[in-house]
């Protein structure tokens, strides 16, 4: 039997050509993040109460009471340890157990802050810092999801009482799905319709109570539980997703969400000057947050599958030698590598959001909302578009890991069934898609105007340009000029865009031209979200970065995540005439040139990401590459290996076996 302390990938990590802690610095984002995320993942992981092994064999009770047990040990260790914001947050994601502490701190408590009036902040915010009270966001129905407007729930002001009064007056208008509300929460953000007499003035947050802080039961007209098991054993399912259903449920006036609109004493409503968009702020505000979660996800994938294609070895063998480390196959490399460069692209266009919102913060803090609309098309766009490929590259790394990848012991279906639901809460993908597809047109419509292009879609102002152009591509290392590969892109994005925008005016209306092109429009939106992607790696790439060689890998991955994505959607490219097939094959050519470049330093670069291997939770993935003596370790601790026989082994197998089976008689 192999030690495990022997490190069986250290032949390879002595391949690296760049100075790996200066990378994981880049990857950090700064000396401080690294820091501090080192230090916290270290104190999850040498925590035993946090210890991840034989989850994927609990029932949804233990999981659940698992989750409990692991935020109150955690909300004491924050405590005794005394951790900033910055470091408690750090350190509960890397606890790495869906939990309704999550909804509580991303969503309850960031709409209190985003659209509460101060007297309201000063009221609830000490209350959810402190954990006395459980949050929730409630604004998902069983009948409605994307779509805000056609929520069902209404809260109707009684002028009698000072009370809004709840109700769910469909079963359609039943919340369902809010994390946290099934069995934690106390509270709840729950999003209804305002009803003043016989008008409906939309859509609007209150703050309700749903459970005794004595005993926490249900409080009388509320009708509340858990909606059932989740994709995956394991998975989502430590989560409390709830339902909850209102009968004549009264909440005091001040009770709404007062930061953006209020409804006075005498029951008239008074609107701020502030766009409504922003009663979606929290949203935004998680979508930015969700991106920058999917670099992280994907990199314990690709991690996992790195690792493990340096240990696997599979034919290729010659005169009894070894076999074929399966990361050196081009097949292996051309499905992998493209996914790490990925990694990092989603890192740094999520770095890049996070200045976005907190420019977007400033400015509204100012009265000035003039980039809202960009802000809320780049977090929808790139929330779908990261989660969509990250969900699929979990998939894709199992599928690289070949048959062992399958087994929950290698981390990879666990991942996969808590990652997936990112592509459908907060916005449905393709429903976000057509949300920046919209925006998209708008602006393609108002070109020759006065109205300037500015941001993420400033290569409009370029559009006679962008619509003429050739891309100038010769051979195949022009591919690694950057301002080549901006303009095919951009080319492509533009040429999509108004193709969609002349056929659209050409349709008895636009809401008739929006629906038959929808398919079209969402790839059109794809398109600029991918620029987007694309053009924020290299930005990166402008910076000083520091470290030996550090900027030359990242040119390499940069160069594989553009021409891995133009082989993807070589038919975009084509069809638009961004590109010819000869440059497209030229393309081809570069981008195995550049998986050469990548394997020495693969092993290196998926130890930039620092993860420890209590967070991967992964025998396949684990940094010493010790893999099979602990595959076979994992399998002893399934309960089917507790006996050696199994139960049920007198009532049925041996009948089968000694044939004592009688025939039915007809």
């Amino acid at each position: 039997m192999e030690r495990a302390s022997v490190d069986h990938l250290a032949h390879e990590r002595n391949k690296a050509q760049f100075d790996v802690e200066a990378m994981k610095i880049v990857w950090a984002g700064s000396k401080h993040a690294f820091d501090v995320s080192n230090r916290m993942a270290r104190l999850v992981a040498n925590d035993p109460v946090f210890s991840k092994d034989d989850r994927h064999l609990l029932g949804r009770k233990e999981l659940f009471k698992e989750a409990m047990r692991k935020a109150a040990h955690g909300w004491r260790r924050i405590n005794e340890l005394r951790l900033s914001d910055e470091e408690a947050s750090r350190f509960r994601s890397f606890i790495d157990e869906p939990s309704f502490i999550d909804a509580h701190w991303e969503m309850f408590v960031t709409t209190i802050k985003g659209q509460g009036n101060e007297e309201q902040k000063q009221k609830w915010l000490p209350l959810a810092y402190k954990l006395q009270i459980i949050g929730c966001y409630a604004q998902t129905e069983l009948g409605h999801g994307s779509n805000v407007r056609g929520l069902e729930t209404t809260a109707t002001f009684d002028p009698r009482s000072d009370e809004f009064v709840i109700n769910s007056p469909t079963l359609t208008s039943t919340k369902w799905w809010p994390g946290g509300l099934g069995k934690a929460s106390t509270h709840a953000i729950v999003f209804a319709r305002l009803k003043l007499g016989t008008q409906d003035h939309g859509v609007h947050g209150f703050i309700v109570q749903l459970r005794s802080l004595d005993d926490h039961v249900p409080l009388p007209g509320i009708t509340i539980g858990d909606i059932g098991m989740k994709f995956g054993n394991g998975g989502y399912n430590a989560m409390d997703n709830g339902f909850l259903r209102f009968d004549d449920v009264r909440v005091p006036r001040n009770h709404m969400l007062m930061g953006l609109s209020q409804v006075t004493r005498e029951g008239k409503v008074l609107e701020s000057n502030v766009p409504r968009q922003l009663a979606y702020g929290a949203m935004v505000y998680v979508r930015k947050f969700i991106v920058s979660e999917a670099s992280t996800a994907l990199s314990r994938a690709v991690c996992i599958a790195t690792r493990y294609s340096a240990i696997r070895r599979q034919f290729g063998s010659h005169d009894g030698g070894p076999e074929t480390q399966v990361i050196d196959y081009k097949t292996q490399q051309s499905r992998l590598f493209p996914l790490l460069a990925s990694a990092y692209a989603f890192r740094f266009v999520g770095e890049w959001l996070k200045l976005l919102y907190t420019d977007l913060t400033r400015r509204i803090q100012s009265n000035d909302f003039s980039t809202l609309p960009e802000a809320h098309a780049c977090t929808a766009g790139l929330k779908s578009l990261t989660t969509s490929v990250t969900a699929g590259a979990i998939d894709e790394c199992r599928k690289l890991c070949g048959g062992h990848g399958y087994l929950c012991s290698s981390g990879l279906p666990q991942l996969f069934a808590a990652y997936v639901p990112a592509c459908t809460y907060e916005g449905e993908n393709n429903v976000m898609l057509l949300q920046v597809a919209k925006f998209l047109v708008k602006i393609v419509s108002q070109l020759g105007s006065e109205k300037r292009c500015v941001g993420t879609t400033a290569y409009m102002e370029r559009v006679e340009h962008l619509m003429h152009c050739s891309c100038e591509v010769r051979e195949a290392e022009d591919w690694l000029k950057p301002y080549v590969a901006m303009e095919v892109f951009e080319a492509r994005s533009m040429r999509m865009l108004v193709a969609c925008a002349q056929k659209i005016s050409k349709m008895p209306s636009q809401e008739e031209g929006f629906s038959e092109l929808s398919s079209d429009l969402a790839e059109a939106a794809t398109a600029h979200c991918q620029l987007i992607v694309v053009s924020k790696f290299i930005e990166k790439l402008r910076e000083d970065i520091p470290g030996e060689g550090v900027k030359d890998q990242l040119e390499v991955l940069c160069n594989i995540c553009i021409l891995s994505l133009i082989h993807k959607h070589k038919g975009d490219f084509l069809s638009t005439r961004s590109i010819t097939p000869k440059q497209a094959s030229l393309g081809n050519d570069q981008l195995r040139h550049l998986y050469t470049q990548v394997r020495p330093n693969a092993i290196a670069l998926v130890d930039a990401f620092n993860h420890t291997d209590h967070y991967l939770g992964s025998v396949l993935g684990r940094y010493d590459g010790n893999v099979y003596p602990k595959l076979y370790d994992e399998a002893w601790k399934d309960p089917l290996n507790d006996s050696v026989v199994p139960d049920g082994y007198t009532e049925y197998l041996r009948p089968m076996l000694k044939q004592q089976l009688h025939n039915a008689k007809l």
